[in-house]
């Protein structure tokens, strides 16, 4: 298949699933392998970390506001984004220490799929109990909900297919936020997770001297459209996923996790 129609496809499944919570890791190696692509292979692996770099900009424009207010330091730092900070911290020491076990599973269609599957019933038994929630607003969230939502985080970080939004937003529910606090805390979560934990993937592949050797313009012309795209159908879907969970809940996103788990499990070689 073309490259250039190649990066559109995987930047689309990018933007579409980075931020809700179906897991965009399970999905674009999925999707590389039904696409023929290895999985091991340097140079797709070194895309996907480039065109999620695409995906996290797009929360920098939805919540620019959020993000102005926290770099205003006349009042000092702002105390949601300590919590931020200190969430930031819990998931990051233990996802460090276990990279070799995350590389590991990053190449396993069948942790993905049971992580699909297991994560989607989660979902649908959390969003059905924990609908009394307490913390209302982001504002709110207190140290103890933060922590506890930088430690489900890790979940997502050792077992791709778990979703980085579903573990903290389901984290997040659990310990009294709302759908919408819950929603708003991860995805300001995200911002600094994904842009250090994407940006070290970057500079240790390149640094070791992979990603397929980038020395030709189509190459750089293939990561380009992905990251373009990514960017651009991310900022859409996210604009949508806020107003669609407000209202409809996590139902319909578990139900999907379920049965492409079941699928990917029935009719993929594992």
């Amino acid at each position: 298949m073309n490259h250039y129609l190649l990066a559109c496809i995987l930047g689309i499944v990018e933007g579409l699933t980075e931020f809700v919570p179906v897991s965009s890791t399970a999905h674009l190696r999925l999707t590389q392998a039904l696409l023929g692509l290895a999985l091991e292979d340097e140079y797709w692996k070194m895309f996907s970390i480039v065109i999620q770099l695409g995906a996290i900009l797009s929360l920098f424009v939805i919540y620019k506001k959020r993000i102005v207010e926290f770099f205003d330091f006349k009042n000092g730092i702002s105390l949601l984004l300590q919590k931020i900070i200190v969430a930031f911290v819990v998931t990051a020491g233990p996802a460090y220490l276990l990279t070799k076990v995350i590389g590991e599973n990053l190449e396993s269609v069948k942790v993905m799929a049971s992580a699909l599957f297991v994560g989607g019933i989660v979902m649908i038994v959390v969003d059905k109990i924990f609908q009394h929630a307490k913390t209302l607003s982001v504002d709110q969230t207190s140290w103890m909900q933060a922590i506890a939502i930088g430690a489900g985080q890790i979940l997502s970080a050792v077992f791709p297919g778990t979703s980085r939004s579903m573990s903290t937003i389901a984290t997040g529910q659990v310990m009294g936020l709302s759908r919408e606090a819950a929603i708003d805390f991860s995805f300001l979560l995200s911002i600094p997770t994904m842009v250090v934990a994407t940006g070290y993937d970057l500079l240790r592949t390149l640094r070791h001297g992979e990603g397929g050797a980038l020395h030709s313009g189509e190459q750089w012309l293939v990561l380009g459209i992905g990251f373009i795209v990514s960017f651009f159908v991310a900022w859409g879907v996210v604009a949508w996923f806020l107003k669609y969970v407000r209202n409809h809940g996590f139902l319909v996103f578990g139900i999907y996790r379920i049965i492409i788990a079941i699928l990917v499990l029935r009719f993929m070689k594992i």
